[in-house]
């Protein structure tokens, strides 16, 4: 079965590269009206290969988030997939690492408000928001304390603004991805192979054991669950917050 975006405005933060980036490819090819955010230049050149239209934007920044929203009168449905994945040890405290807290919490938390703040008066009844939370937003992981407070928070946020906004008839459903093979989640694995004195190929060797189905995703393995939560047929699922993680924690 296709699903098909034709005539839909899709925004998707984040989609200069990793997950944003293979969502930008499977909306577009959906046939989506897409626009794509992030923070460096190079979103402009993968826009452009995807028949998409790009901003750049600090998602921190209010005024530069309205700024890329305010081409659009209507948005049919928005991913809040931009965050900020920083190793954060509570028994360093050391300014460094003060500072990686805030910003983390600053990006994945505050600046997920704020762009559905910007974009809530362009989505009509019968839209849809979709944030990227983690399987870290329902267990933890040690050293990444602010991700993973991030993370829970955006299963609250995704909650919470279900609640809020039902009654306007929007919905609001998060998606938590497992290991998926990105720049961030490949560097937070080499950190997390240092910290326990592991080579890296024994650590993923690991991971990929946690799972009940083998295999390291790949951004594409993310747009399925996207494509159906923003569509019609998934008319009557709001609040909920779905795991793709080939099966690595029980949900």
């Amino acid at each position: 079965m296709t699903i098909s975006y034709l005539g839909r405005t899709v925004i998707i933060t984040g989609a200069s590269r990793g997950i944003g980036l293979g969502l930008a490819r499977g909306f577009a090819a959906a046939g989506a009206k897409l626009h794509m955010i992030a923070t460096d230049a190079v979103v402009i050149e993968r826009a452009k290969e995807n028949g998409a239209t790009a901003s750049t934007a600090d998602i921190r920044d209010r005024a530069a988030v309205a700024t890329a929203l305010a081409q659009f009168d209507r948005i049919d449905l928005l991913i809040n997939n931009a965050g900020l994945e920083l190793m954060t040890p509570i028994d360093d405290p050391s300014d460094a690492t003060a500072d990686a807290f805030r910003r983390v919490i600053e990006v994945n938390v505050i600046g997920t408000s704020n762009v559905t703040s910007a974009a809530l008066s362009r989505i009509p009844a019968g839209g849809s928001i979709i944030n990227t939370s983690s399987i870290w937003g329902r267990v933890s992981e040690p050293r990444f304390g602010a991700y993973v407070a991030s993370k829970h928070a955006i299963i609250g946020l995704t909650k919470t603004w279900a609640r809020e906004l039902g009654p306007r008839g929007i919905r609001v459903n998060a998606v938590c991805p497992g290991w998926v093979r990105t720049d961030a989640s490949m560097r937070s694995l080499g950190r997390i192979a240092a910290e326990e004195e592991l080579a890296e190929d024994v650590l993923l060797h690991r991971i990929i054991g946690a799972q009940a189905l083998p295999g390291l995703m790949d951004p594409q393995d993310m747009v399925g669950a996207y494509l159906f939560l923003g569509s019609d047929m998934a008319a009557n699922i709001t609040g909920q917050s779905i795991g793709v993680d080939r099966g690595e924690i029980p949900w």
